[in-house]
């Protein structure tokens, strides 16, 4: 087996390191993901397809969108297999996949808004205690 270094070394083993790296590939698609989730008003729709079933009316409605903008949000997360759809006479719904990848990345979602509402505390102590 050929031993791994690196251009500087620390003294350490970079074998280690490049067994467990994942392909460039498996970077790539998780920087597609990243991206397709990167939109404010595409995550909140995410989201509230985590927790409901609804219609695109509906959903323009709970993110202050047109229609065509909420489906054109939903066809791309659609693409990606992160929801799916089902007709019901003339209206057509939306969910969440019921997917392990699906199920990973609404848990990660809430942790982020679960910090993200930690940080804008901090933020609001930490902005008081430099008013007094």
């Amino acid at each position: 087996m050929t031993q791994i270094t690196l251009p500087h070394n620390h003294g350490e083993s970079a074998d280690e390191l490049f067994s467990l790296l994942p392909a460039p590939q498996e970077f790539q698609t998780s920087a597609e993901l990243f991206g397709l989730l990167s939109d404010e008003s595409r995550l909140r729709i995410f989201w509230i397809l985590c927790h409901y079933e609804e219609c695109v009316i509906n959903l323009s409605s709970l993110v202050g969108m047109s229609n065509p903008a909420v489906s054109h949000h939903l066809r791309q997360l659609k693409t990606r297999r992160l929801i799916v759809s089902h007709r019901s006479g003339k209206e057509v719904y939306y969910k969440a996949a019921d997917t392990p990848q699906v199920h990973t990345l609404h848990s990660c979602l809430e942790r982020l808004i679960s910090l993200s509402d930690s940080t804008e505390h901090q933020t609001e102590v930490s902005n008081d205690t430099e008013t007094r």
